[in-house]
């Protein structure tokens, strides 16, 4: 009946252990907590259980802080250890008492083997003379949880002898020279995916490795992208589908060009699909502040209506330089100029008007070109041969062209855009003159 009750699946958060807590403090019963968090009781009691803090608090007769007998307060007893004929000293203030007699009986509460299992709330805390005490944490429990977790997804799904006993089948077939695919296909009864094969291959789980494999050691290791968004509160109506609802026939595409290792600067392009017209400026260092210079500057060079109607949406992917879509959609006067939308992660296709132009840029600037020396008005210039580039898309026509017919000669002015002759345009590495 449990599974029910509204947001019964999900997990207990810090938030709802400090209610617990507090709950427990104020006498709270287990079914009236259940009830507030849209639990079952049995979840709470396991909850306590499972994360209450046990503590030791030696408290006895005051010269005996190792006596833990219920009757250590009110015993007379005189030598019970029949170790010393004369013996004067009470056994309760002796350290070997509870060891040696007969008659000890544990101190206990039996309020920690029902409900409410800890100390919380109880009215005697403050005289209670029992030893081992148990109190219910809500920052204690939370870690203690998030550290289960952690372990308990770690690792592999299966036993040492279950992972014998597929290894005994896998890696000879693999010294045999036969692919994990046609291993698997083979062997249903090893019950696991090609892909959980390589990772158990690359880990070192089983006795073949990686230099076993026919064609996995002539490859070069993937690239790891590191730097995309980590916050994805900002994807919150920003998302690919959200874009795809528009169903736009004129929008941006922005991205980044990155310099090779030997500069930090980057190249911001926008690529505006109507038109095919491509636009680019150089940025010192690759951070949502330089991105966000580069808005600003477009918004004063065109002002704030005409920046709108260039940039009324823009798709871009998530890079961490595109992590704040707040301030680049807020203008200069506090006005919304633009919205921003984000590619779904790895799909760069879905923004491929703007890849294909970066194919141009790279005719001019190849790859491993370092951009430590390029100017504004060396971009300029390849932009201004990029756009008198005619388009099959276009039925001949240059996106310079479109574009005047389009937006007028004021805002291609304001973008320091001009049409280059036919037979001078140029897309090779010789356009602009700096030390690659």
């Amino acid at each position: 009946m449990s599974k029910y009750i509204p947001g019964n699946q999900k997990h207990l958060t810090l938030e709802d252990r400090e209610y617990i807590k507090k709950s427990l403090d104020s006498g709270i019963t287990f079914k009236d907590i259940a009830k507030y968090l849209c639990k079952d009781p049995t979840t709470i009691s396991k909850e306590i259980k499972l994360h209450r803090l046990d503590e030791w608090y030696r408290r006895g007769p005051f010269y005996n802080k190792k006596n833990f007998c219920e009757k250590r307060f009110r015993c007379n007893k005189l030598n019970a250890c029949d170790k010393i004929i004369l013996c004067g000293v009470k056994c309760a203030s002796c350290p070997t008492c509870n060891q040696t007699c007969k008659d000890f009986v544990r101190e206990h509460c039996n309020r920690l083997d029902k409900a409410p299992y800890v100390c919380n709330g109880c009215h005697k805390i403050s005289r209670c003379t029992i030893a081992h005490k148990y109190h219910y944490d809500p920052y204690f429990a939370d870690r203690k949880y998030r550290e289960k977790l952690s372990s308990s997804r770690a690792g592999i799904n299966m036993t040492k002898h279950e992972l014998r006993e597929k290894d005994s089948i896998i890696s000879p077939l693999i010294f045999q020279g036969q692919s994990p695919y046609q291993i698997v296909t083979n062997h249903p009864e090893l019950d696991m995916s090609v892909r959980t094969l390589y990772s158990y291959i690359n880990d070192g789980l089983i006795t073949a490795r990686n230099i076993d494999l026919k064609r996995k050691v002539k490859f070069k290791p993937r690239k790891v992208h590191k730097t995309q968004i980590k916050d994805r509160s900002v994807f919150q109506g920003r998302l690919y589908s959200d874009f795809q609802a528009l169903e736009l026939d004129s929008f941006a595409e922005m991205d980044t060009v990155h310099s090779s290792r030997e500069s930090k600067r980057v190249i911001l392009t926008f690529f505006l699909t109507r038109e095919k017209l491509f636009l680019a400026f150089i940025m010192n260092r690759c951070t949502k502040g330089a991105v966000r210079l580069i808005f600003d500057k477009l918004e004063r060079q065109l002002d704030t209506y005409d920046f709108l109607t260039l940039f009324s949406t823009i798709l871009t992917d998530r890079g961490t330089e595109f992590g704040d879509p707040d301030s680049l959609e807020t203008g200069i006067s506090g006005m919304e100029r633009t919205s921003i939308y984000y590619c779904d992660p790895m799909r760069s296709g879905q923004k491929g008007g703007i890849e294909q132009a970066h194919t141009m840029l790279r005719m001019v600037l190849p790859k491993g070109t370092s951009f430590e020396y390029l100017t504004q008005w060396d971009l300029r210039t390849i932009v201004d041969h990029i756009n008198s580039t005619p388009r099959e898309s276009l039925n001949g026509r240059t996106p310079y062209e479109v574009a005047l017919e389009t937006y007028g000669i004021d805002i291609l002015k304001a973008l320091q855009l001009r049409p280059i002759a036919p037979d001078d345009v140029n897309l090779t590495p010789k356009l602009i003159r700096f030390n690659h």
